[in-house]
């Protein structure tokens, strides 16, 4: 199972980036999917995930600017960022709890992840 993210860049204070994220390989199901991110000399931080029933969690710090979004046909999940701040300047990482059949345990797989620079 691989995770490739994609969509990171350089963008202006108050501008917008749509990060994707898309698992491959031999996937029976897929549980939560999210997005973390790490910035220079800090841990790594839960930015946003969503359950496969639907259920969303968000860092306070990102409220009402990103949204999170997931496409089970194409197991990709999304992040819209929106009004970003150069605070949310990181290394964002993609994450996936993934079982390849049905008797499997889920397991926890990551993107190479994908660096946004938010320019003041």
């Amino acid at each position: 199972v691989q995770l490739q993210a994609s969509g990171g860049g350089l963008v202006q204070a108050g501008g917008s980036l749509r990060l994707s994220c898309a698992a491959s390989g031999r996937i029976f199901s897929i549980d939560t999917m999210g997005w973390y991110r790490q910035a220079p000399g800090k841990q790594r931080e839960l930015v946003a995930a969503m359950t496969s029933g639907g259920n969303t969690n968000y860092a306070d710090s990102v409220k009402g600017r990103f949204t999170i979004s997931r496409d089970d046909a194409k197991n990709t999940v999304y992040l819209q960022m929106n009004s970003l701040k150069p605070e949310d300047t990181a290394v964002y990482y993609c994450n996936a709890d993934i079982r390849y059949d049905y008797y499997s345990a889920y397991e926890d797989y990551w993107g190479q992840g994908t660096q946004v620079t938010v320019s003041s």
